[in-house]
């Protein structure tokens, strides 16, 4: 069986030309070895596996190369390129300061650093993890770093920079290296699937990419992995089930659940999410980069920042059109409220569900279903209408009277506690049924209190409503929900109709299931039989619903500027 060499080894870089992802750090390393302005110190800076080492030996070879090539490429030929192969060199030395970080190590290097290179010009020391290097070496290391022999020459590495003593960052020529992009990597990747003969999705490619979180040797090493788990045959549900991350399908399923307002369906993902093992806060995490990706969706500027495979970003650009911007932003601001408060929370479950409710009730107005006003049915016996007894004295109505006697269709004042909700049920049988309508357009009625509302109808105007408007909310104060509703409403009049205006459909629908109490309260109260209601419901207040606890907070301070100043003295802060 031959030797099974990794592919972060095997498909190292050997040239600038085939570093991945840093190219103006190469091309400023060829540009000074062209201009022969080489420093005598380097010190290479990122997170891991993204080519520092790498670049390290490309440099120290390049640079000892008897015949570098017009592009500033080492030739692989010469005596020293292949000393440097074989790991023969005695001019390129390596350093691990993990293992080597005493003061003794230092003092070893630096007499070494005394005798001159034997072939080449230079004689290079490659310290890698320098940051692990002891105060007192690094103190040791300062006169030699600052003041080299000509032919020497020190390549620095480490991942933590801010370890170093700044003594020695000020002596170096400092390269930070950056993350590589996704899509160089992906790319990479299947220039490396090509050569060993594996099929690859590029949407399996992509996660791997994305997994690795800009390292090339994490890609690489998974990519191995891989291999080993599906064969020659890399596919997208392979990669996520081998690497066990969350499908994008899921994500898409639960904003679309949040599009119709589908709360149990968005519980219900979320539910089958949590049987496969993933983490709440991994799926919080997911579900927050996902609503991002469909918000620089909404923008062609901000489009390129989608690192995902194409299959995967016309999904995006096609949910994306469903979505407003102020829904996005405002299932971000919960979604990161939940990520922050995760932690914390006892209940880890139930957080997460709340806020997946919390994002899908900003579309439940809209989606319930608004019913059509019952058709009005004449009673068989109109005596037996609901009448208040005024606060003068009983009345005991007639067999001839109609719903109009009634002391609340006059121009009496119902006292508060006896209004339509608790109506006193005559048992007086007339002679024969009237309906409502006939009872309102009979010419000559019997007058309650000397009054006749069909003959007697006064001018409607708005003062008037809103007054007999809020004496019914004070009157309905038993049922704060309705009574709320009735307070926050805007009432305009139009001729003989009155316009309410109501926050949402759910506002409407309560409105009309008791619209038959309500009118008769104010065509009583306003004196005028001919009395109309219409509601209309301003969509613009819809998204306006929901608050977020510190959004209920400002408001309540804006009406009591104590509460905030409660806040800062007792140090309290905002329950989510």
């Amino acid at each position: 069986m031959e030797n099974y060499i990794v592919s972060a080894r095997k498909y190292r870089p050997e040239t600038f030309d085939t570093v991945v992802g840093q190219e103006a750090i190469t091309t400023t390393l060829k540009n000074a070895i062209k201009s022969g302005q080489l420093t005598h110190a380097f010190l290479f800076c990122g997170p891991r596996g993204v080519g520092k080492t790498t670049c390290a030996r490309i440099l120290a070879r390049t640079i000892n190369c008897f015949n570098p090539a017009e592009n500033m490429e080492a030739c692989g030929v010469c005596e020293s390129c292949e000393s440097f192969k074989n790991n023969a060199s005695y001019n390129i030395h390596e350093l691990d300061a993990a293992s080597n970080n005493g003061v003794e190590h230092i003092r070893g290097l630096i007499d070494q650093v005394r005798v001159p290179p034997q072939v080449g010009k230079y004689k290079i020391y490659i310290i890698d993890e320098v940051h692990m290097l002891s105060t007192a070496a690094f103190n040791a290391f300062l006169k030699t770093l600052e003041e080299p022999p000509a032919y020497a020459k020190f390549i620095l590495a480490t991942t933590e920079k801010h370890k170093i003593l700044p003594t020695i960052l000020s002596r170096c020529q400092i390269f930070d290296f950056k993350r590589i992009k996704i899509e160089d990597i992906s790319n990479h990747l299947a220039k490396i699937a090509e050569k060993e003969n594996i099929v690859a999705e590029p949407d399996a490619l992509h996660i791997v990419a994305q997994k690795a979180d800009g390292g090339l040797r994490d890609a690489l090493s998974m990519f191995d992995q891989l291999v080993s788990f599906s064969g020659n045959h890399l596919t997208y549900q392979s990669v996520i089930e081998n690497l066990n991350v969350l499908d994008y399908d899921y994500y898409f399923q639960i904003v679309d659940a949040f599009l119709k307002g589908d709360l149990p369906s968005s519980l219900r993902i979320f539910n089958e999410i949590m049987d496969r093992g993933f983490d709440g806060q991994h799926f919080i995490i997911g579900l927050g980069e996902h609503l991002r990706n469909l918000l620089i969706c909404k923008d062609s500027q901000t489009v390129n920042l989608l690192e995902v495979g194409e299959t995967i970003k016309a999904k995006y650009l096609q949910q994306s059109q469903a979505c407003s911007v102020t829904f996005l932003i405002k299932a971000l601001d919960i979604n990161n409220q939940c990520d922050l408060n995760y932690k914390n929370a006892n209940n880890k479950r139930l957080s997460v569900e709340i806020a997946l409710m919390q994002i899908a009730s900003f579309f439940l107005p809209e989606t319930d279903v608004k019913p059509e006003p019952p058709p009005f049915i004449a009673p068989a016996n109109p005596i037996q209408q609901s009448v208040n007894i005024p606060s003068t004295g009983e009345v005991h109505p007639r067999p001839n009277d109609t719903v109009a006697n009634s002391p609340n269709m006059g121009g009496g004042e119902p006292r508060p506690n006896e209004d339509v909700k608790n109506p006193v049920q005559t048992t007086t049988k007339p002679k024969s049924a009237i309906s409502l309508k006939a009872a309102l357009e009979e010419p000559s009625k019997p007058k309650v209190e000397g009054v006749n509302i069909t003959e007697n109808s006064q001018e409607l105007t708005l003062e008037d409503v809103q007054n007999a408007w809020k004496s019914y909310a004070e009157a309905n104060s038993d049922d704060p929900a309705f009574a709320n509703i009735l307070q926050t409403s805007e009432v305009r009049i139009n001729e003989q109709t009155l316009e309410v205006i109501v926050a949402s459909h759910v506002s409407e629908n309560m409105l009309l299931q008791k619209k038959t109490n309500l009118m008769n309260f104010l065509r009583s109260k306003l004196v005028n039989a001919s009395l109309q209601l219409k509601t209309i419901v301003d969509e613009k207040k819809i998204q306006d619903i929901l608050y977020t606890p510190g959004e209920k907070f400002a408001k309540l301070s804006e009406k009591n500027p104590e509460l905030k100043r409660l806040r800062e003295v007792l140090d309290l802060d905002i329950q989510y």
